[in-house]
């Protein structure tokens, strides 16, 4: 009786230190999907309202270096495209294959105790890739074009694309600096330049503010990588 009681008790502060163990993970876990879900919420009812209300080029100027400027783009981030409709096909594929093993990754850290440091920028980057993701995927399917014309959604006629092929929606323009590049620049001497010229979304910014924060806090994020570099050293 002795040694069963015993062998229960052992058993039960097992079960009560995992219970507590996973709950230190739910935390985590809860942590990583409120990022995610508040900043796709966040992009896409942006993006919603932008595709809604404004047609393509259509502008607010909030300041000179501040500007709510519609467009969309068919390929990557900041308004960067790639190789027309196989290749917009070929990086919605590769975006989706990229999220799983990102979001399969971030989950699988969390449970391997992982600090907030890894944690809340590999969050970020999730969040980024789903909110431009959705419109790649769902875009072309929900709203008809916004050239000279506001979109409608769920149009009676149907969208303007299919599945995966739809466009970015990117509004967010910082042209903090106006000038003209010095006479003795090759080939492009005194042409005008702005920075800064990309046009962006609160996807492409999440995933840059994850990138940055991953190099700033390297050590934090991976200190066991740290310390083998130590050992070896």
């Amino acid at each position: 009786m002795t040694d069963a009681c015993f062998h229960f008790q052992n058993k039960l502060k097992w079960k009560q230190a995992l219970f507590f163990m996973e709950k230190k993970y739910r935390k985590k876990a809860f942590i990583a999907l409120g990022i995610i879900l508040l900043i796709i919420v966040v992009d896409q009812i942006l993006k919603i309202w932008i595709k809604t209300n404004m047609m393509m080029g259509e502008e607010y100027r909030i300041a000179d270096w501040f500007i709510i400027h519609f467009t969309e783009n068919p390929g990557m981030a900041f308004g960067m495209e790639f190789g027309g409709d196989y290749g917009k096909l070929a990086l919605s594929l590769f975006r989706l294959v990229a999220i799983a093993f990102m979001t399969w990754y971030l989950f699988r850290s969390i449970t391997k105790k992982a600090n907030y440091y890894f944690i809340v920028p590999l969050s970020l980057i999730v969040a980024g890739a789903l909110g431009n993701l959705i419109d790649s995927a769902f875009y072309g399917l929900i709203f008809n074009e916004s050239y000279h014309q506001v979109a409608q959604m769920f149009p009676p006629d149907g969208g303007y694309a299919g599945f995966l092929h739809g466009r970015v929606v990117d509004m967010f323009y910082f042209p903090i600096i106006n000038g003209t590049y010095p006479d003795w620049v090759p080939r492009i001497g005194g042409n005008p330049f702005t920075f800064f010229k990309p046009v962006f979304n609160i996807a492409d910014a999440s995933i840059t503010t994850g990138v940055f924060i991953l190099i700033i806090f390297y050590k934090r994020a991976f200190p066991d990588s740290d310390k083998a570099k130590k050992k070896e050293a």
